[in-house]
């Protein structure tokens, strides 16, 4: 699955990104992590520390930033969040439920830290993976209108 979603666009071919897979106790350290990110205590420090303990496996998505290439830095973070998004579609097609989680502490130091990131290297987000519960309704998305968002020039 990996390999299929490496096939997102990548300006140049620098594959500019990386995943950390988070299972086991890799999960509780990580919300170890986020409690000391935060300013939360008591309750609100355990809601937070429980939170990566919602699917089995979690996939951090990570941008590593090359500065020796004419590739600007958003084109190689779009390159990561283009393999994060195809990496979903596969999971999910292959049965597994997925979610999307970012938010500010992507960019805390303690965050940093737990992820092992090289100063280079930006986490962009977290791939929840898991399965989907028997009574799971579909999910759904507000429908657009297509010439809402298509302009033609």
């Amino acid at each position: 699955m990996v390999a299929a979603a490496a096939r997102s666009a990548d300006h140049a071919a620098l594959r500019p990104w990386r995943l950390i897979e988070l299972r086991g106790d890799a999960r509780g350290r990580f919300g170890a992590a986020l409690v000391a990110a935060s300013a939360c205590t008591g309750a609100d420090a355990d809601r937070l520390a429980l939170k990566p303990l919602r699917a089995p496996l979690l996939i951090a998505v990570v941008a590593c930033r090359r500065p020796d290439t004419p590739v600007r830095v958003w084109e190689q973070d779009a390159a990561a969040a283009g393999v994060a998004h195809i990496l979903s579609l596969v999971l999910a097609e292959a049965g597994w439920g997925v979610m999307w989680r970012s938010g500010p502490h992507t960019r805390a130091d303690e965050i940093r830290q737990a992820h092992g990131l090289s100063d280079s290297e930006v986490l962009l987000g977290w791939l929840y993976v898991g399965g989907i519960p028997i009574d799971a309704k579909p999910a759904t998305r507000t429908a657009i209108e297509p010439e809402d968002y298509l302009s033609v020039l």
